[in-house]
């Protein structure tokens, strides 16, 4: 009797043990599938763009965007890169490599260099940048060019070719955040051609939303956060638990439209996004990661390429990641990237762009000095942190 309630003990802790295996399997299970969501879902492309030639490097790439043959430019600051990066452009040469490449650069859908071309030229009847920043490609084909330090006023545009075809504004001219002539070091350019309207966030120096005739540079309208006329009080340092700021903080790092006329701004270092209608009217906000400080979580943003207009994505460069929200509710869904300096990852993510595939395009900034391409492999179940997007994971 004694084996026999042996073997039954023995068998009854077996079930049990059994019994909590399966429990707490499917505890996992359920607490995985809830982890998930439905987002669109991106693969890094670790072999996009291709090898630049004549042994160029890039600096800070500090704007980026897409033409209607879906070619990508980018801008980038050859000022950054320093002497052991460049050392076969010094005086007398230390090396053999490498030097910096012309600031502005067009690539096609397979990543090969088409163009170069920018920069200052003495006695050219334009104002190049002290510093670039912000890139856009419009519907007639000019390219749009910002600057974000020191007197920077001014917005420029070229033809594809580099010829120069107008200047908005003068360095040094700069009076305040409600001039109607000259900007504050603007950081970002977004051009609607339906209604022929240049969004300007400016920027780094200026606390608003400006919006010109994209034709003649003209000042139509303009706005600084919840619609207010823009103040340039210093609002001091960001404190997450203070009330939230009635101004933006500089840089206002983003202006874009959306396909039903909403317009959303970066509002960088405040950690929020704040959507308008075309007029200016505060319709609403968001936070995120707002608990971050110094550069702020909120960078920039680009849409998903489905008529709707459905997801938007946006770039954070403090925290290493690309945000996937729905562009309806603001609803943060998702995440990819990681801190680091392989394919899939990020060092300060700064500008943002998608092609008409709805592949995404990022830029970095700082010492991540990269364009990288994440191909749009459709909407399905992804974890909230998706970490590194590498091929077949």
């Amino acid at each position: 009797m004694r084996h026999k309630s042996s073997l039954l003990v023995g068998a009854t802790f077996l079930g049990v043990l059994l019994t909590l295996g399966l429990t707490a399997r499917a505890l996992d299970q359920a607490a995985a599938k809830a982890d998930t969501v439905q987002a669109p879902r991106f693969e890094v492309d670790p072999m996009w763009p291709k090898p630049l030639p004549n042994q160029w490097l890039l600096g800070n790439v500090i704007g980026v965007a897409v033409d209607a043959r879906d070619h990508i430019w980018i801008v980038h600051r050859v000022d950054t890169l320093t002497p052991n990066e460049t050392a076969a452009a010094q005086n007398p040469p230390t090396g053999t490599c490498c030097k910096a490449a012309p600031p502005i650069l067009e690539f096609d859908v397979d990543g090969t260099l088409l163009r170069s071309w920018g920069g200052p030229v003495a006695g050219a009847p334009y104002d190049w940048p002290a510093s670039n920043h912000g890139l856009f490609v419009d519907h007639k084909g000019l390219v749009w060019l910002g600057g974000n330090v020191g007197t920077d006023a001014q917005i420029l545009k070229f033809t594809q070719d580099g010829k120069f075809v107008a200047q908005y504004g003068k360095p040094g001219s700069r009076k305040s955040s409600n001039d109607i002539g000259n900007f504050g070091r603007p950081a970002k350019i977004f051009v609607d051609a339906r209604q022929n309207e240049a969004y300007i966030a400016d920027g780094y120096q200026n606390k608003r939303v400006v919006v010109l005739n994209a034709d003649t540079g003209e000042f139509k309208r303009y706005w600084g956060a919840y619609g207010n006329k823009p103040d340039d009080t210093d609002l001091g340092p960001y404190d997450p638990n203070a009330p939230a700021a009635q101004q933006f903080r500089t840089p206002v790092h983003c202006s874009d439209l959306s396909v039903d006329n909403f317009v959303y701004v970066c509002d960088r270092p405040n950690n929020r996004l704040q959507v308008f209608t075309r007029e200016g009217k505060f319709v609403k906000e968001a936070f995120f990661f707002k608990k971050t400080l110094g550069d702020g979580a909120v960078w920039d943003v680009a849409f998903s390429r489905d008529p709707q207009q459905t997801y938007l994505y946006m770039a954070d460069g403090k925290n290493e990641r690309v945000n996937i929200l729905r562009r309806d509710t603001l609803e943060l869904l998702s995440s990819f990237g990681d801190g680091g300096r392989q394919p899939g990852q990020f060092f300060a993510v700064h500008s943002i762009v998608t092609d008409s595939k709805g592949n995404i395009y990022t830029t970095e900034t700082y010492e991540g000095k990269r364009l990288q391409k994440f191909v749009f492999k459709g909407v399905g179940t992804v974890p909230r942190n998706q970490g590194v997007v590498w091929p077949g994971k």
